[in-house]
């Protein structure tokens, strides 16, 4: 497909809907691929892939990085800031809306039958956005094998993703390029990995030796979030359990209840899941809080994408850059695979949820039915499965 340049309020619209509508923390690249690379054809498969594997390189949250990157390709750093920011801002309104509803009338369980039914569905998003990716960047056994290793790795080694990506680029290059250089730039990523490694444990022993007194200010608040959107990898899980052991544990801003509450309400909340910090801001410091938090930890993305993608567009035309985007891109799809795995038991829980994840692969598949359409029928599916028949019929299946 030929790849299409779009206006501002194209991507406004655009990523507006998405941010409004898309459920599934990972599972949103998913819902980015078919609506905007397979349906709107705004960038090419290459260079989707391309940008998959760039957010799983740099710390903050891999979805809204991605936004800011399609955006960028299609219509500079205004169209990255704008896709960026129409992504995040829904979230931002309905988490703290849900925040001040929860606040007055506490939790809302009868809302938890709708995330039944998005789980399976957007779980079958992700499956065929892989499948369709998969397709494109796995076109010989070298890059199957480089999947493979990749998904190993991250299963059963301790080596983390951004390490995993850069060796893959690695391997690469030396299959194909230069096995001098593809050696010596994997050796680099080996020490490199053994220093960060030896600081991090120093860093746990700082961290573990004192308790942090509670936020006095907003600037403290600010801070917080901004080191974790800016120094966080792994993506929103891993920023969220890195967010829980400061706030709960180390600072003592939320009580542990206070927090799961938190994350119930994110669950809540369409597009990115750290607009928890919205919530983790408003218990600090009110509505105040709330926007220094929400602003705080999605600044990093912004900064890293609009100065990395100029760069990148320069080199991206060498061959052992090629080479080494090739690599890290068959192990990403190795990488996303592993977390298609991971997130598969809470995704579908049961056979009628199973019966449902197939159903939507079937309809994505064979009658290319648009994602967003299916989420709002498994949201309504999930919303009825308290009634008595549908809840019967579960039971058969």
């Amino acid at each position: 497909m030929e790849e299409q340049r779009v206006g501002l309020a194209d991507l406004a619209r655009a990523f507006l809907k998405l941010g409004a509508m898309s459920y599934g923390g990972p599972a949103i690249m998913g819902i980015m691929q078919a609506e905007l690379q397979e349906k709107r054809a705004w960038v090419s498969k290459d260079k989707f892939l391309e940008g998959l594997a760039l957010v799983n390189m740099l710390p903050g949250p891999g979805a809204t990085q991605l936004g800011i990157f399609v955006g960028y390709e299609r219509a500079g750093w205004r169209g990255g800031l704008v896709a960026g920011l129409c992504f995040i801002l829904p979230a931002f309104f309905i988490m703290l809306a849900l925040t001040l509803i929860y606040s007055s009338y506490g939790a809302m369980p009868e809302l938890r039958g709708a995330f039944y039914g998005l789980g399976p569905v957007v779980l079958g998003i992700f499956i065929v956005a892989l499948y369709r990716l998969g397709r494109n960047a796995l076109k010989d056994a070298a890059q199957v094998l480089i999947a493979m290793c990749a998904a190993a790795a991250l299963a059963w080694s301790p080596l983390g993703i951004v390490i995993i990506l850069l060796l893959a680029g690695c391997a690469r290059v030396a299959l194909y390029q230069s096995k001098r250089q593809g050696f010596i730039a994997a050796a680099v990523v080996l020490a490199l990995f053994a220093a960060l490694h030896a600081v991090h444990l120093l860093d746990g022993a700082v961290t573990n030796a004192a308790v942090a007194p509670a936020a006095q200010s907003l600037w403290e608040i600010g801070a917080f979030f901004f080191k974790v959107g800016a120094l966080t990898f792994g993506g929103g899980l891993t920023m969220l359990a890195f967010v829980q052991d400061q706030v709960v544990n180390q600072l003592h801003w939320l009580t542990p209840q206070e927090f799961l509450d938190g994350l119930a309400l994110g669950e809540l909340t369409p597009g990115p899941i750290l607009m928890l910090a919205a919530y983790v801001g408003y218990k600090v410091a009110g509505f105040a809080g709330a926007t220094v938090g929400g602003i705080a930890i999605f600044l990093p993305s912004f900064v890293l994408m609009l100065s990395v993608m100029p760069v990148l567009a320069r080199l991206r035309h060498l061959l052992w850059i090629k080479a080494a985007m090739r690599g890290i891109g068959a192990a990403a799809i190795g990488a996303i695979g592993v977390s298609l795995l991971q997130m598969a038991p809470h995704a579908a829980p049961d056979a009628f949820a199973v019966f449902m994840l197939a159903l939507t692969v079937a309809a994505m598949m064979a009658w290319r039915a648009g994602p967003l359409p299916l989420m709002l029928g498994g949201a309504c599916i999930g919303a009825t499965s308290r009634l008595n028949p549908l809840q019967r019929l579960k039971d058969l299946v």
